[in-house]
C-alpha cells in the first residue's frame, strides 16, 4: 500500500476536480467538427485556418486546439514559426464521424443530455431518484419517455449505443459459445449494432430486435439494411406490460441496470417463462467487484443510473441471485477486461 509520502494527494485532488474540464474539451472539439475537418483536409492546419473554416473565434479555437494537444487528441508541429495541428491516431479512429469505430454520437449524448442530469447529482444523492424533471422540465416517471422525448434525442441515444457496440460488442458475444442458439431475441436491441455483431459472429443464427414501435421504425430507416435478412424486428410496449415471444436465447444488453431489483425479477421471470427448454439468457452489463471497490468506470456508471434511471450497476453475485430467483441455472460469469462483461444463465 502506498504511504502518505509516496502519493501526492493534493495533486490527485486537483486532477479529480478538473476532470469535467477534460471531457468537455473533447466533447466541444467533436461538436465543432475539429477532428472531422483535420481528417478531411489531409494536411495539418493552423488554428486560424481551422477557426475560419468552422466559424469560431481565432483565440477560442487556438486554446481549444492546444488543450486537445495536451490530451493527446491532436499533435502540433512548428513550421516556419507557425503552429500546425493534425489528428492523432486515436482521434482519427474514435472521434471522427466517418470512422467505423467512431464514438462521436455517444460523446454528443453525454455532452448534451447526461451532463445536464449530472448537474443535479447532489439532489439525486439526497433524494435517491433520477433527475430528468429538474434537467429537462419533463416527467421522469417513464425514463425512456424522457430519453426519447424527441426524434432527435432518440436518434442521438440510439447512435450512441451503436457506437459503443462497435468496439465492445464482439467481446461480450464471444465470451461464451452461443453457436447452439439459433433463434435469438435482443430485448431492447435499439439500433441493432449488437444484433449485427451477433449474426456476423454466429452466421447460423437469426436475431429479432424487440423494442418500442418508434425505436423499431428508426432502426429500420437508419441502421439496419433491408438486405440483412437474419435480423428481424418485433414491435412491442415495455417488457413489463407485454408478453415476450418464445426464443432459444435472450440478450439483455444494458437492460437490467436501468431497473430496481423488483423490476429485474419481474422481467427475468417473463424471460424464463418464454424461453425454450435448454435455452438461456445472456446479460451484458458492467460488473462491479464483489467488494464494490471498482472498477471505477462501473462505479461512475452506477452514479449515472442514479441520475437517469431507477437502476444501478451490480456485482456478478447480485446478477446470479436475480437469475436464480427467476429459475435460471448453470450460471456462468465472464469478465472481458473491457467496459462490459457477460453473464449466461440456462433454463
Amino acid at each position: 500500500m502506498d504511504s502518505m509520502e509516496d502519493v501526492d494527494y493534493p495533486e490527485i485532488i486537483l486532477q479529480y476536480s478538473s476532470g469535467f474540464l477534460v471531457s468537455k474539451v473533447m466533447f466541444t472539439a467533436c461538436e465543432l467538427g475539429v477532428f472531422d475537418l483535420l481528417l478531411e483536409s489531409g494536411e495539418p492546419l493552423s488554428s486560424d485556418a481551422i477557426a475560419a473554416r468552422l466559424g469560431t473565434s481565432a483565440t477560442g479555437m487556438e486554446r481549444l486546439l492546444d488543450a486537445c494537444v495536451g490530451l493527446k487528441l491532436l499533435a502540433v508541429e512548428l513550421t516556419q514559426g507557425r503552429a500546425l495541428y493534425r489528428n492523432t491516431e486515436i482521434s482519427n479512429i474514435y472521434l471522427t464521424k466517418s470512422s467505423p469505430k467512431s464514438q462521436y454520437h455517444i460523446m454528443m449524448y453525454y455532452s448534451n443530455t447526461v451532463y445536464l442530469c449530472w448537474h443535479y447529482l447532489a439532489d439525486a444523492v439526497r433524494e435517491g431518484k433520477k433527475q430528468y424533471e429538474r434537467a429537462f422540465g419533463i416527467s421522469s416517471e417513464d425514463p425512456f419517455g424522457a430519453m426519447y422525448r424527441s426524434e432527435e434525442e432518440m436518434l442521438k441515444f440510439m447512435s450512441g449505443q451503436n457506437s459503443i457496440w462497435s468496439i465492445c460488442g464482439r467481446d461480450v458475444l464471444a465470451a461464451f459459445d452461443l453457436s447452439p442458439f439459433r433463434q435469438i431475441y435482443d430485448l431492447g436491441g435499439g439500433g441493432g449494432a449488437l444484433a449485427r455483431e451477433c449474426v456476423s459472429l454466429y452466421p447460423d443464427s437469426t436475431v429479432t430486435i424487440y423494442d418500442l414501435p418508434k425505436v423499431v421504425q428508426v432502426a429500420k430507416e437508419r441502421f439496419v439494411r433491408p438486405e440483412e435478412h437474419r435480423i428481424a424486428f418485433h414491435e412491442g410496449k415495455y417488457f413489463f406490460n407485454n408478453s415476450i415471444p418464445e426464443a432459444e436465447l435472450y440478450i439483455l444488453s444494458k437492460i437490467l441496470h436501468d431497473w430496481d431489483d423488483d423490476k429485474c425479477r419481474q422481467l427475468l421471470a417473463k424471460v424464463y417463462k418464454a424461453c425454450k427448454p435448454g435455452g438461456g439468457v445472456l446479460l451484458v452489463e458492467s460488473l462491479l467487484n464483489e467488494d464494490r471497490s471498482g472498477p471505477l468506470e462501473t462505479q461512475l456508471y452506477s452514479m449515472n443510473m442514479l441520475v437517469q434511471t431507477e437502476g444501478k450497476e451490480r456485482t456478478a453475485a447480485e446478477y446470479s441471485k436475480l437469475l436464480e430467483a427467476a429459475g435460471f441455472g448453470e450460471i456462468q460469469i465472464k469478465r472481458t477486461g473491457k467496459l462490459y462483461d457477460a453473464v449466461l444463465g440456462r433454463k
